[in-house]
């Protein structure tokens, strides 16, 4: 429905309820007239028990819970109370014409007396009822407005939207290649006979144990207190006269002493750096002793 619609539906029930409240307005009047109110009063008494009514309607669609239920009873009880009054306004006659003794709403005293009282009792529950009611609407919060419910629709455009976004590069320049890997092949290693026909072994120049600093006697001399007393270490490298001369070692002597070094040792043991301490010779010896010898020990196992 438009807003031009809603605005004429809303003008017709305040029109309709109007028209039933001056309907209600005449039998209540009366009524507050037979239970002793004066004439300011009983115009009053309806906007007291007519006028609760609206106030409980419209609490009732703004509150939520325990207070809308509140609400619903507040509105029902003085619903049920104007009824009855129209309706015993009805019953008697007398009443239209202002013409019943005071205090007189039914010819059995047990019900005239609750009439009575449901009439006195109408203002001062509008009272209370009326104040509770318009503080649990001040007060009311509304709850915050739920995610709609995804339907079929909607999931197969987010369904699009992925599979669109998904076809779009992330990068704004293309993946490189990957890089290939060189694989290097370890040559396998090399008889014995081999390397003594094709590299034979060169001597290697024997390194003579460092020569222990000869200690310096100090001169006899006068020594001024700004100079200081300890000895200083020779420095510089030891001339070749002075080294010790050690004999040079043939490949079969080295070869004889790497195999009674490494006659215990295991396969993993035997390294180039291991031999080249244990048998103290130059780095490309070590690894000619151990090639050597790990051939020596794989032909040996392979021999039946």
């Amino acid at each position: 429905m438009n807003r031009t619609g809603r605005i004429a539906l809303v003008l017709a029930l305040v029109a309709v309820v109007g028209m039933a409240f001056r309907v209600s307005w005449n039998a209540l009047r009366d009524i507050a007239n037979a239970v002793g109110a004066d004439q300011t009063a009983a115009t009053l008494y309806p906007f007291v028990v007519d006028g609760l009514m609206a106030l409980a309607l419209v609490a009732t669609l703004v509150l939520v819970g325990r207070d809308r239920t509140f609400a619903l009873r507040v509105l029902g009880t003085y619903t049920a109370a104007s009824l009855v009054l129209n309706y015993v306004h009805g019953l008697v006659p007398a009443l239209h014409g202002a013409t019943v003794d005071w205090g007189r709403l039914a010819d059995w005293d047990p019900a005239n007396w609750a009439l009575v009282l449901l009439a006195t009792s109408l203002p001062v529950g509008s009272i209370y009822f009326g104040s509770d009611l318009v503080a649990k609407v001040l007060h009311h919060r509304p709850a915050p407005t739920p995610d709609p419910i995804p339907t079929a629709d909607t999931n197969a455009e987010e369904s699009t939207k992925t599979e669109r976004n998904r076809s779009t590069a992330d990068l704004p320049e293309s993946t490189p290649a990957p890089i290939t890997a060189t694989v290097v092949r370890v040559p396998d290693p090399v008889p014995v006979d081999y390397l003594k026909s094709a590299l034979p072994l060169k001597p290697v120049p024997a390194i003579a144990p460092p020569v222990a600093a000869t200690p310096v006697t100090p001169t006899a001399r006068r020594v001024s207190a700004a100079e200081s007393t300890r000895s200083r270490r020779a420095t510089g490298r030891v001339p070749q006269a002075a080294r010790a001369a050690r004999p040079k070692r043939t490949p079969e002597q080295l070869l004889s002493e790497a195999r009674t070094v490494t006659a215990g040792w295991k396969d993993a043991q035997i390294t180039a750096e291991g031999i080249r301490r244990a048998v103290h010779t130059s780095p490309a010896n070590a690894r000619m002793l151990r090639d050597t010898l790990l051939f020596e020990r794989a032909t040996a196992v392979g021999t039946p």
